[in-house]
């Protein structure tokens, strides 16, 4: 199911900058010479489609693609305007990061940039954990949108 969002309503959140910073991680947009190392990083920990859309979000410009490091490596990803526009994702953060506040933190990173850019309004395509989503930035469910833009998705055979 695809969520929707009010990007006009976000605010940045300084505690959970504060949190993850305290955790020795950077969370900053991407840069064009670090295409290679995040889509090579994002096919190996998720999956070459992930790796495609973050791809096109490293063709924008700027690039709508922002990365969570730490100690020089990336651990986390996310990305807006691949897909479709107006739409936040992929995103993924390294099994060993998460809790630290890392997918929060890409998160808002992305959303309030769409909104820098314009957007009133951002749609989470296919949105995976619902409940976070609502949580984090009072995501709200799209009705009807199932199977959504994904639905003739091709999938590599295997």
């Amino acid at each position: 199911m695809d969520l929707l969002v009010k990007l006009y309503a976000l605010e940045p959140n300084p505690e959970l900058d504060a949190r993850v910073a305290k955790a020795g991680v950077l969370v900053r947009r991407a840069l064009a010479p670090e295409l290679h190392i995040v889509t090579e990083w994002v096919g190996k920990t998720f999956d070459a489609g992930w790796a495609s859309e973050t791809e096109v979000a490293f063709a924008r410009q700027p690039p709508s693609c922002f990365v969570a490091t730490r100690d020089g490596k990336v651990i986390g990803f996310a990305c807006h305007d691949a897909t479709a526009r107006g739409f936040f994702g992929p995103t993924g953060v390294d099994e060993a990061a998460r809790g630290l506040g890392v997918g929060h933190a890409l998160l808002l990173a992305c959303l309030l940039d769409m909104r820098t850019q314009g957007y009133a309004y951002g749609i989470i395509g296919g949105a995976g954990p619902i409940e976070f989503y609502a949580k984090a930035v009072g995501a709200v469910p799209i009705e009807g949108s199932e199977p959504g833009i994904y639905a003739d998705l091709l999938r590599a055979e295997d």
